[in-house]
């Protein structure tokens, strides 16, 4: 890769991550070395009810765990936030700990917020509103997707109005990410595979954004490489601890990758299908993915190129544009090779609303950073009818 002479660019990635089997028994010594007393423990219902995971967090606390608020639901929403931060003023909390997934993390992002600055979480949506460092965070995530462990973004539906709302500040970054792969060994091989495509495609869009840059693409193509040889191998064995660590390591990669250089239309395209339909973040993506990558070929087919090779796929003697290609299809196999739909007639949005969705995809942050621009809703429609009914 060449980067022009008068190249600039700023590269952020404060979290400090601690990882290993059996790693999330050092929460408390962590917890400690930031300065804090009492944690709240953010999680699920379900993650709650299993002793294995957030049972071994608590009592890893030990009396530093000031209670556990378990009511986070998978497509988590503001008044989530707010309960949370009730209970943790109400038990004394001056840090959190988040077990879980995105919807976990993101939400602990948005107590965080409220404790340090009180109000409506609705004040601070959009990018760099805060002006100091929010609640302490330590988080553990269950699932190797989002990468939100090292994120400074957070999203949060409003539930009445059928949308997703972006929170970007670097006063959100999590302190600390414990990586512990036993953590992810009872997740169901197409949560496994969702997750899985969602951190492929974090790698994927850092390395194509309008705001890419080396560090990034150095952390996005070792993501790529990473997903791509080990998630077969955790969806078809989910207790093969080495597949496991290293998606989870690579969700972490990829998380600090965009965190950095953005992510575009592929994310804006499955934030507004999630919120509208209901369909799960990573499997959307992994839908609109390679038809995304044939509408930006034209711009960075030599970037899919290098996405292509790190693979695995041999694209010597090609044309960047055919490698290009030869990449979007090779992701198609792949999202069909471990499990998950192809369009999104399978997963139910109806063709009727895809107008609708295309409109709201322009008001996205994220089609800003996308590596062609996206001049009108008619772009973003016909990405989706390809994505509907699997055309290309």
């Amino acid at each position: 890769m060449e980067y022009p002479a008068d190249l600039s660019f700023l590269f952020m990635n404060p979290t400090r991550v601690v990882y290993g089997a059996g790693s999330s028994a050092e929460v408390a010594p962590e917890l400690t070395g930031l300065g804090c007393r009492r944690a709240l423990v953010v999680t699920d219902k379900v993650l709650a009810a299993k002793a294995d995971i957030v049972g071994k967090i608590t009592r890893a606390l030990g009396p530093a765990c000031a209670g556990v608020f378990s009511d986070v639901p998978a497509d988590s929403g503001v008044h989530t936030v707010n309960a949370g931060a009730e209970l943790g003023r109400a038990q004394g909390a001056d840090s959190i700990v988040s077990v879980g997934g995105g919807s976990v993390i993101d939400t602990a992002k948005g107590i965080a917020i409220l404790l340090t600055e009180g109000g409506s979480l609705l004040d601070y949506q959009g990018f760099q509103l805060l002006s100091r460092r929010q609640t302490p965070h330590i988080s553990i995530p269950t699932t190797a997707g989002t990468g939100s462990e090292v994120t400074y973004f957070a999203l949060v539906k409003d539930h009445e109005n059928r949308r997703k709302i972006i929170f970007g500040d670097h006063h959100i970054i999590p302190d600390v990410a414990i990586l512990d792969p036993n953590l992810t060994v009872g997740l169901p091989p197409l949560l496994t595979a969702a997750t899985g495509l969602d951190a492929f495609s974090h790698g994927l869009e850092a390395l194509t954004s309008a705001q890419r840059e080396p560090m990034s693409d150095a952390l996005g193509l070792h993501a790529i490489r990473l997903i791509r040889r080990f998630l077969p191998l955790a969806v078809k064995n989910g207790v093969d601890l080495a597949a496991r660590g290293q998606t989870l390591i690579a969700a972490a990669l990829a998380g600090a990758a965009f965190s950095n250089a953005q992510v575009g239309l592929l994310h804006a395209i499955a934030h507004v299908v999630g919120a509208r339909h209901g369909v799960h973040h990573g499997t959307a993506i992994a839908i609109a993915m390679p038809h995304v990558v044939r509408y930006n070929n034209d711009v960075v087919a030599d970037r899919h190129r290098l996405a292509a090779e790190a693979m695995g796929v041999d694209v010597r003697g090609m044309s960047d544009e055919a490698a290009g290609v030869r990449a979007a299809e090779s992701m198609s196999a792949f999202v069909r090779e471990v499990g998950l739909p192809g369009t999104f007639r399978e997963v139910g949005v109806p063709r009727e609303d895809l107008a609708a969705c295309a409109e709201l995809a322009m008001s996205d942050g994220a089609i800003v950073y996308n590596a062609k621009p996206v001049a009108a809703p008619s772009d973003v429609l016909r990405v989706l009818s390809a994505a509907w009914s699997g055309t290309t």
